[in-house]
């Protein structure tokens, strides 16, 4: 007689230990499946923590999770899930406007969540769908947060690491997406109008939903 399938293997990236932290005081403490781990600020940390990890011990879900900038009508304490996750300024400026590295040749920009995973992450967490940014730069003007409105219709929150984590889980052929909990509005950059406790109470909440149904 066969006993139970084992339990999935998932691999959680953040950004800076606070993310981390916050996880982890969600979560319960005997599941040795999960694996929260600190990449630092940035897609290129990002990708290379999460090749690493993968190339280490696997996973059956990558996810990337953090607190960063959301689009209206997001405000502090919702959670972005994303659908689809974008190198927002990966590519080239020009006199007609920002040329994604897709439009110039050299790749493509955008990784898509498998649909039925996003769908279910954002009923576990009650999260709003829709594409995830990810820059290098934050944005913090609102002519910049306009410019990015306009180019992603569909964009729910900014961060700086989820495509990075998307693009090495691709490399490793493994399944991913990405979690955000909105602390500000994108946009200028007002210090005195971050939530930062309340999205990170409100991070550790949604990957704990996501754990416990997995």
């Amino acid at each position: 007689m066969s006993g139970p399938a084992p339990a999935a293997r998932l691999l959680i990236v953040t950004a800076v230990a606070a993310e981390r932290d916050a996880i982890h005081a969600h979560l319960p403490t005997d599941r040795s499946d999960v694996r929260v781990v600190v990449a630092g600020v940035g897609p290129a940390c990002a990708a290379a923590c999460a090749s690493a990890e993968l190339a280490r011990a696997g996973a059956d879900l990558v996810l990337a999770a953090g607190i960063g900038g959301g689009f209206a009508p997001l405000r502090a304490g919702d959670i972005a899930v994303a659908s689809s996750l974008v190198f927002a300024d990966l590519g080239a400026d020009s006199p007609d406007g920002f040329l994604p590295v897709s439009q110039l040749g050299f790749g493509a920009e955008r990784h898509y969540v498998e649909p039925k995973l996003a769908v279910e992450i954002a009923d576990l967490t009650g999260g709003h769908l829709g594409t995830v940014l990810t820059v290098a730069t934050v944005t913090g003007t609102a002519e910049r947060a306009m410019q990015l409105a306009d180019r992603f219709p569909q964009a729910v929150a900014e961060g700086m690491e989820g495509a990075g984590v998307a693009a090495a889980a691709h490399l490793h052929g493994a399944p991913f997406a990405e979690v955000r909990a909105i602390s500000n509005a994108v946009g200028p950059r007002d210090r005195t109008a971050w939530e930062i406790p309340r999205a990170l109470d409100a991070l550790g909440a949604a990957v704990a939903a996501v754990v416990e149904a997995r």
